[in-house]
């Protein structure tokens, strides 16, 4: 059934709730466009800007390494500073009342821990952490960030600002030359550093998919929230579910790659549905 109102969509969702507990959660970058993060794709799952970055591109070309980490300087920040919104909180609220039991989530933003859910699986990782591609020492993104600006004195962000539009996972849109950008190299062995996130093109590491694989066995329904599942490394989740026969329920704007599994369509705002809830 497709719901568009939001009252009707709330009553549908508290009754999904209710009725399938527990229910593992999937989310995607809808779920944080009201803390300020912007999402990749329109209603019709097209991409909005440029997609991202590949992971075979940031690690054989130089040239976009610097031109990522340029951009970086303006749009990462957004993500830093984000906060949790209404939807977080209440989701945090759901998984407390054991409605929800894991959430498996896209977003690389860390705005479910910091809404106080706990059972999260970060399945592309965390933008705040980094790792170094040679030797695996682990960083602060922050640290990376503040040495970026040491190292470029004479790249002013600021005066960017009105000019570029951030991306989801950090970047910007800025077309400046970067060609004489400086990088800085890991601390330890002079490698590659990197964000500790699953670029496009790259793979989510099994032991983690097998994680959510198994949390969503022990669960007895699929909620996606935020996501087009346009992405394989999230509609798996719907494949399974719809393979095992457990129900589907999507509560986002537009069209999703599982539309044709759910038994429940909520094309509503997200913040207000959630917050409509009466459980």
């Amino acid at each position: 059934m497709i719901f568009n109102q939001v009252a009707d969509a709330a009553a549908a969702l508290q009754n999904f709730l209710i009725t399938r507990q527990p229910v593992t959660l999937l989310t995607g970058a809808g779920l944080s466009t009201d803390s300020g993060i912007p999402d990749y794709r329109d209603a019709h799952g097209q991409w909005k800007r440029n997609p991202p970055m590949q992971h075979h591109e940031f690690m054989g070309d130089s040239e976009l390494r610097k031109r990522y980490w340029g951009r970086s300087l303006h749009g990462w920040p957004t993500l830093y500073h984000a906060q949790p919104n209404a939807a977080h909180y209440a989701i945090a609220a759901l998984q407390r009342q054991g409605l929800i039991d894991t959430i498996i989530t896209q977003n690389v933003d860390g705005l479910h821990q910091r809404a106080g859910s706990d059972r999260v699986i970060n399945l592309h990782g965390y933008a705040n952490d980094m790792i170094c591609m040679s030797c695996c020492a682990h960083s602060q993104r922050l640290d990376m960030h503040e040495r970026c600006l040491a190292a470029n004195p004479d790249f002013k962000v600021s005066r960017l600002a009105e000019e570029t539009h951030v991306a989801p996972d950090g970047d910007a849109d800025i077309e400046v030359d970067f060609s004489s950008f400086v990088v800085p190299e890991c601390l330890y062995c002079g490698g590659i550093l990197k964000p500790d996130v699953v670029y496009f093109g790259d793979n989510v590491p099994r032991p983690r998919v097998e994680q959510a694989q198994q949390a969503l066995r022990d669960s007895n329904a699929l909620l996606v929230v935020g996501s087009s599942l346009m992405v394989f490394s999230g509609f798996r989740f719907a494949r399974q579910a719809s393979a095992e026969n457990q129900p589907i329920a999507l509560l986002t704007r537009g069209t999703t790659r599982a539309d044709q599994l759910a038994s429940l369509k909520l094309d509503t705002d997200i913040s207000a549905t959630l917050q409509a809830l009466s459980i």
